[in-house]
């Protein structure tokens, strides 16, 4: 049996992405290990690597449908069809 501990990295429920003084956008995250508990992580991105995320996730994203979606939210701008192209937008 191997001693490699099982980690497992998500978002804080609840935290808001949130723009520090810097400028760097943060997303609190929590990292558990072996099932319990372990750390918070702040994972700090710069603007530009922020929208190369967004992009990178949307085009994973696709034309799936969520249950935040699916419970009445509106879909967010980047990912509403192309007037005239009948897909999402693509990165």
């Amino acid at each position: 049996m191997s001693n490699v501990p099982r980690m497992h990295v998500s978002r804080v429920p609840g935290k808001r992405v949130r723009r520090e003084q810097d400028g760097k956008l943060t997303i609190d995250l929590w990292l558990c290990r072996d099932g319990a508990f372990d750390a918070d992580l702040p994972l700090r991105l710069t603007p530009a690597e922020a929208e190369v995320l967004h992009a990178q996730l949307c085009y994973a994203l696709d034309d799936e449908s969520t249950p935040a979606i699916d419970s009445g939210y509106a879909l967010p701008d980047c990912r509403r069809p192309v007037v005239g192209g009948g897909r999402g937008h693509r990165p």
